[in-house]
């Protein structure tokens, strides 16, 4: 009878009646998909607390400053909270529009040009992503990271991940801001994951974030 019922829905047209060993490849395939992200959630979760560790035994303190922009007051903080860390540089992560106004803050503040490096982006995930390498190839192991009060949750968790996995670790700064609601656990998780697949696949799934113009 399951014979002949199967026969008769393969008559109607679009209907497609699967095999059992297409049954148990699709069941087999699902299983080494799972099998395989909680091996990579493993790795992670396992090895970046250690890199962690390890960049702030080695560099206990600070070696620069990195600031995350669309937001003005922002660039000031940035800039006062330099003028008592002279020696180190301040590396800017902002929309491209946006560079020559924060270099003129900067300048208002006696930063000198040299020590500004400026990186546009799109989002906060890009943050950091554009810029590990840099951090990388500077031998830079630990950084200041300074944004404000409300976006910090966000920031150091794709921080811990994406500079994290590089052997970067971060001091949060927080700027104050007024009146602003901390971000949605939501919005953590999804650029989590937005990290985690630039880490495997080297793209950021900006496609995943309808809000590109939110840093």
């Amino acid at each position: 009878m399951l014979k002949g019922r199967r026969k008769f829905l393969g008559l109607i047209p679009g209907f497609v009646v699967a095999n059992s060993s297409s049954i148990l490849l699709s069941f087999n395939t699902q299983k080494i998909l799972v099998m395989l992200v909680l091996a990579i959630a493993f790795f992670f979760a396992s090895i970046i607390p250690i890199r962690i560790a390890v960049a702030l035994h080695q560099a206990p303190i600070p070696q620069a400053i990195l600031v995350l922009g669309s937001a003005s007051e922002r660039m000031e903080f940035a800039a006062r909270f330099w003028q008592s860390h002279t020696n180190v540089d301040i590396w800017v992560s902002d929309y491209a529009r946006n560079l020559d106004v924060n270099r003129r803050i900067f300048q208002q503040f006696d930063v000198p040009n040299q020590r500004l490096h400026l990186d546009g982006t799109t989002d906060t995930v890009t943050n950091f992503t554009t810029l590990v390498e840099d951090f990388v190839r500077q031998k830079l192991q630990h950084i200041y990271l300074i944004t404000s009060d409300y976006h910090m949750k966000r920031a150091r968790a794709i921080a811990a991940i994406v500079l994290g996995s590089h052997g970067v670790a971060v001091t949060p700064v927080e700027v104050p801001s007024q009146g602003e609601e901390s971000e949605t656990l939501m919005r953590v998780v999804r650029d989590c994951g937005r990290s985690i697949l630039w880490i495997v696949t080297g793209r950021t799934g900006a496609s995943f974030n309808p809000r590109l113009e939110k840093l």
